[in-house]
């Protein structure tokens, strides 16, 4: 059989190879470039944008464009980009996936893709995982680009909508990932084209793609509105939980689910007065309950989450830092709030929603960089369309990777790692010590306090100086304690002396469940060349082991007859055990985001046509009849079919009379009468006399057609946006219990594109219906406006 893994290799081999005869097309203009005056570099950018415009493509002119750009850097940043960047580039502007260990210098090598890119016009998106990274990379880089003749704007979360929209107009474009994903659904909120902040969404470079694109991509972006308050259940539910011992539940921790065990049900009937706890009634108060308990006995304080300032606010765990402004859904915060005993806020309703996956599959060309995406190749192509492609490191890496050891308590763990930190310590080497969470960041702090060992502490707790602790990281002597991905994107510059004494040192506390977790820690060392050393100490009670393994390694340990509490294992075997728990892990990871992705293709489709109409009416500025005359005509017809079936004596003429009274015409103008002896293509045809007459007439009486556009927009507007809020909670909900049927033998997420595509059709003829209702019944009034 094919070793898959050689045809990974041999096929990045070609591709580079490939890619490396356009780096040496790129390299043949180096010269040129370099004797040329800073004007007449900069000429060159007006000179590419006309080349362009005469019909030559971005391929054509990459070879010199990227030279361009090359020599810019030399002269702006002092900084020239290798032969390998070169390729990196190459990579990202065919939109693929450039891997590039740590330290490489990607920032660096996006500049020749972002520049050859900005050139059309059309805007380039640079994606990064937070406001810091985008603030640095903008004004860093921005200098280069700048001085070459483009504009730069940066887009953040604090910005109004004329500064966004600013920022969107610029040649070139930092964001973070969730502000690009809000500003695209409130840019199909707004109800005035001018109140749109975002252009067509051309290309983008996401830094760090596989955070974003993978990471990230299990939870979706929602916009929210307020719902109804339900505080009481909350508490009750939250005070009953607490009332439970370790037999009236039971947790399944691979799939962190939580459930009553037969006497937590009876101890739930007693306290609620019950007889049923499981019957049709009680279906909120079941929903209560799951979600107390989910708080209670899975949720951690300093893990999953943090209180601060009397407010429950999340951890995200692959970083470890708060996100601010984000809440669990579906009244997990509300239970989570009331376990802490903070003040609960309201439940909120969904008004937009999309995922990830969805976003940045909406541009014309996607591409990404990071240290590790090899794990997720094939996500990378399933979901993206893109090729992870390994770039060659400039300068071959010799950091020794020790294999992994295991304790068989967390305490004898943790004192290993503190006696290691010790004699590293003293003998000045730097230590980077990776935590897990922030629980396990603070105690080993406590640890190293107590043997007088001075360190810096980077958690969530205070990851406002996270940039400057991790550039000190790797001074002669120091020790940094940070959850995993602290510092993601800021580089470690080894301080004079430490490579002398085996470079920097990262010591990891705990494995993460994914492997390209484990991966970014260990690039933090060795990077260009340098010397560096990594390893990795685990304890039978860390998180994965419980979840994922422990029990077979127990009994290895007992066929070993190791049961001594300091006893330590060092083998290839237990390291392989640890990787095929997390491959399950990764596996589970992809599983729930490959659902949550089938499950709002479904929705990607009625958005697209949702918010394709509503762009459509927005930007309209003639008329709207040939939006609204056939809306009109489908709410006829459609009236009409229903009560027109049969013979003719059995048709229901009233009921299209009581209709046309209700939404077309004025009592005094029409009686079932008229309907009588006409077959039901003329009744369609008699009705829409009246709807076209009512119209001309509703015309003539504002006199100013541009009134008449903005009634038409107001109606149109305010009934969409009205139906499509309640179709999305909808389908919300729908989506939450459609597991059920599963239990039915059918396929949850067939049930779902069914009823999803019902309940679809049903709400465009709601919405047909009501506009129709309220243009030709509504008074217009001078001066209405959206």
């Amino acid at each position: 059989m094919a070793n898959p893994l050689r045809k990974w290799v041999e096929s990045d081999k070609r591709e580079v190879k490939r890619m490396g005869k356009i780096a040496d097309k790129v390299e043949s203009f180096a010269d040129a470039m370099s004797k040329l005056s800073d004007d007449e570099l900069k000429a060159k950018t007006p000179e590419f944008k006309e080349r362009l415009a005469q019909g030559e493509t971005l391929d054509d002119i990459l070879p010199e464009a990227f030279a361009t750009a090359r020599e810019g850097a030399k002269r702006v940043l002092g900084l020239y980009p290798f032969r390998v960047q070169i390729i990196g580039g190459i990579t990202l502007h065919e939109g693929n996936i450039a891997e590039m260990k740590t330290g490489e210098g990607k920032t660096l090598t996006a500049t020749l893709p972002v520049y050859l890119n900005a050139l059309a016009g059309k805007g380039v998106h640079v994606v990064t995982v937070n406001e810091y990274l985008s603030s640095r990379d903008a004004k860093e880089m921005g200098e280069l680009y700048n001085w070459l003749g483009l504009t730069v704007g940066l887009n953040v979360n604090s910005m109004d909508s004329e500064e966004k929209r600013a920022a969107y107009n610029c040649d070139i474009t930092y964001s973070t990932n969730s502000e690009l994903g809000f500003d695209y659904l409130r840019d199909n909120m707004v109800v005035y084209k001018e109140q749109m902040v975002q252009r067509p969404l051309h290309y983008a470079i996401v830094d760090e793609v596989d955070s974003i694109l993978i990471d990230e991509a299990r939870t979706p972006l929602i916009i929210s509105g307020a719902a109804e308050k339900s505080t009481a259940m909350y508490v009750r539910a939250d005070r009953f939980s607490k009332t439970l011992e370790k037999d009236d539940y039971k947790i399944d921790w691979p799939t962190k689910s939580i459930s009553l065990t037969e006497t937590g049900i009876r101890k739930a009937e007693d306290y609620f007065g019950l007889d049923n706890l499981y019957d049709i009634d009680n279906t909120v108060l079941n929903h209560h309950l799951d979600q107390a308990l989910r708080a209670n006995y899975i949720m951690t304080l300093d893990i999953d989450y943090v209180v601060q300032e009397g407010e429950v606010k999340i951890v995200d765990q692959f970083t470890g830092r708060v996100m601010d402004g984000r809440r669990y859904s579906d009244g997990l915060h509300q239970a989570i709030e009331a376990k802490e005993g903070v003040e609960i806020q309201d439940e909120t309703k969904t008004m937009a929603n999309i995922t990830y996956q969805n976003f940045f599959r909406m541009y014309d060309k996607l591409s990404g960089m990071t240290g590790t995406a090899k794990t997720e190749a094939e996500e990378f192509r399933e979901i993206y369309n893109m090729e992870v492609i390994s770039i060659p490191t400039n300068k071959p890496v010799i950091r020794d990777d020790k294999e992994d050891v295991l304790y068989p308590t967390l305490k004898s763990k943790f004192a290993a790692v503190v006696k290691d930190i010790k004699a590293r310590h003293e003998k000045g080497q730097p230590l980077l010590v990776g935590t897990v969470a922030v629980e396990s960041s603070e105690y080993l702090s406590k640890l190293l306090d107590n043997e007088g060992i001075p360190h810096a502490v980077l958690n969530a707790k205070n990851h406002a100086k996270e940039a400057e602790i991790v550039m000190n990281a790797g001074q002669r002597g120091a020790v940094t304690i940070a959850t995993n991905m602290a510092g993601r994107g800021t580089d470690i510059k080894l301080g004079p002396g430490v490579k002398e004494v085996g470079g920097l040192c990262v010591l990891g506390t705990e494995r993460h469940e994914s492997r390209r977790i484990d991966n970014q820690l260990r690039g933090r060392s060795g990077r260009q060349g340098d010397p560096g050393v990594t390893q990795f100490y685990m304890s039978l009670e860390d998180d994965l082991m419980k979840r994922f393994g422990s029990d077979r390694i127990k009994r290895v340990l007992k066929a070993l007859k190791i049961e001594d509490d300091d006893a330590v294992i060092q083998s290839k075997m237990m390291t392989r055990q640890v990787e095929s728990a997390q491959k399950r892990v990764e596996g589970n990871n992809y599983d729930t985001r490959k659902n949550t992705l089938q499950y709002d293709d479904v929705m990607r489709e009625q958005r697209e046509v949702i918010y394709k109409e509503r762009m459509e009416v927005i930007t309209e500025d003639k008329d709207l009849d040939r939006v609204l005359l056939p809306m009109i005509e489908r709410t006829i017809k459609a009236q009409v079919d229903v009560h027109t079936q049969g013979k003719t004596e059995d048709w229901d003429l009233d009921a299209i009379a009581d209709f046309a009274k209700s939404a077309l015409v004025n009592d005094k103008d029409f009686s079932v009468v008229d309907l009588q002896l006409k077959s039901a293509d003329e009744i369609v045809k008699y009705l829409m006399d009246f709807v076209n007459k009512n119209y001309e007439a509703k015309k003539e009486q504002l006199g100013d057609p541009a009134q008449m556009l903005e009634f038409e927009k107001v109606v149109i507007l305010r009934v969409v946006d009205e139906h499509w809020t309640d179709h999305i909670d909808a389908m919300d909900q729908l989506r939450q219990s459609i597991g059920l049927r599963g239990y039915g033998q059918l396929n949850p997420l067939v049930e779902y594109q069914e009823e999803g595509y019902r309940m679809f059709e049903e709400m465009v003829s709601d919405i047909e219906y009501d506009v129709t209702r309220l243009f030709m019944k509504a008074e217009i009034r001078q001066n209405m406006e959206r």
